[in-house]
């Protein structure tokens, strides 16, 4: 039996003003550690707590998916990383949701820790017009892989304020 619980998370304000980069960059730091406050001082067990059925959707799944998600667009997509998924594969697309129930809760926050710090490297050599192409997709950049993310917090982080309110009650934040 762990003691372990999510530990408190620090967010700074989002910019107001600055560049494109400082803003974007802001933005998005705002959502990351957002997520993380969502998370704070929860339990493995209350991290792996689904909301409704039939969802399976718990704040350990959007912990995972979220580190799925920044490995593809800033390490593998934008900086050319030759890297595995972290809990998918092509025979199990959507593991970073649907196998949390054994998951570690410490080892996958641990994780979505360093991939937070190996996107932000990624993305700190590459300009805003930066451009990859991916089989099948249209030529992107940089700039809209910071608009994408942070619309895909976004998103989770609704889903998340749900899931932490079904838990203990706590809104806001």
């Amino acid at each position: 039996m762990t003691s372990w619980t999510a530990p408190a998370a620090q967010r700074v304000d989002e910019p107001r003003t600055g560049d494109e980069r400082a803003m974007l960059e802001g933005w998005l730091e705002w959502h990351r550690q957002t997520l993380l406050r969502k998370c704070a001082e929860l339990t493995p067990e209350q991290l792996k707590t689904a909301a409704v059925e039939p969802s399976n959707l718990t704040l350990l799944g959007l912990i995972r998916h979220m580190s799925e998600v920044e490995r593809g667009w800033f390490r593998i997509h934008s900086a050319g990383q030759q890297l595995p998924h972290i809990y998918c594969d092509d025979q199990n697309t959507d593991g970073d949701f649907d196998d949390v129930a054994e998951a570690d809760a410490e080892q996958n926050y641990a994780a979505f820790l360093t991939e937070l710090d190996e996107a932000r490297a990624a993305a700190a050599g590459l300009p805003l017009e930066h451009e990859f192409t991916e089989e099948g997709r249209p030529t992107t950049s940089l700039r809209w892989v910071y608009i994408h993310m942070i619309e895909e917090y976004a998103r989770h982080n609704g889903h998340a304020d749900l899931l932490r309110e079904r838990i203990d009650g706590r809104t806001g934040d």
